[in-house]
């Protein structure tokens, strides 16, 4: 999907809502369990009670290649019955150099299909540039992430006071553009994200934090939002873990609901203004 295409889905839809498919085989209703595939069962349910809600959905990678083969199979059925309209994001946070980067880059892009992919930069370029030949597909480089961890690296300053993410945000931005590049930025950093607009003005953001992490939307949008939205904003266990009881799909399409609610508000009183 080219950004054009995105914008405009993002539009129609009244907002940037992105449903991460963090299915946890120990986590799904034990009534699943008795399904051939529990983990597809719950994933179909789920995207039919919230694709009416979102324009976007992140399998995590790590929930489904833990289960070896039938993981990987889950995933491809579960990317297969996203509808064509909605952005498939594999949360797979790769990040290796040369051949094996390419690698990466054929298994989600090719084989798999997915519209983005969210690399690790700390190997630099050579880990970045083979995602980034491919027409209309994205990198999500993380930059300044939601985890408690983020302090251990992302924030350390050189002698003159830039932080490390802002140097990989800056130095990325030599590698692609706002038609192929996004960036992952913690919705627990609601102050970072004005200096990180004069940063990076056009490109999009994957927001994940909100929810479970205890960010919230509007926090993110008082200063992430731009003249294109350029937000997708992630929430995961607060809506597929909405309920571990037999209603979780209608749990979960209330939960997307109330975010798409909040969303289509911000978006027209954002665009009033303009």
């Amino acid at each position: 999907m080219n950004r054009e295409s995105l914008i405009s889905f993002i539009r129609d839809q009244q907002n940037f809502l992105c449903v991460g498919l963090d299915s946890d085989m120990s986590r799904i209703p034990k009534h699943l369990l008795d399904f051939p595939d529990p983990v597809l069962e719950f994933n179909k349910h789920i995207i039919d009670a919230t694709k009416d809600h979102c324009v976007a959905y992140k399998p995590n990678i790590a929930f489904y290649e833990s289960r070896g083969a039938a993981g990987w199979e889950s995933l491809a059925a579960t990317l297969d019955y996203i509808p064509d309209t909605h952005f498939t994001i594999a949360d797979a946070k790769r990040g290796d150099i040369g051949n094996t980067s390419r690698q990466y880059a054929k298994t989600f892009f090719e084989t798999l299909d997915f519209d983005a992919i969210t690399v690790a930069p700390y190997m630099g370029i050579d880990s970045v540039s083979p995602f980034l030949e491919y027409d209309d597909k994205w990198v999500i480089l993380l930059a300044l992430t939601s985890n408690k961890g983020s302090q251990d690296f992302q924030h350390l300053t050189d002698t003159s006071g830039v932080a490390l993410y802002e140097q990989v945000m800056r130095k990325s931005q030599e590698w692609g553009t706002p038609d192929n590049l996004m960036y992952v930025v913690g919705a627990t950093h609601p102050e970072a994200f004005q200096h990180i607009r004069e940063i990076a003005e056009d490109h999009f953001l994957l927001v994940p934090g909100v929810g479970a992490q205890g960010g919230t939307v509007q926090d993110v949008c008082d200063h992430g939002l731009n003249n294109d939205v350029g937000l997708l904003i992630n929430s995961s266990r607060g809506i597929i873990f909405a309920s571990d009881e037999e209603d979780y799909a209608e749990k979960a399409s209330d939960a997307a609901d109330q975010l798409h609610q909040q969303m289509s508000t911000i978006l027209q009183a954002h665009f009033s203004k303009r």
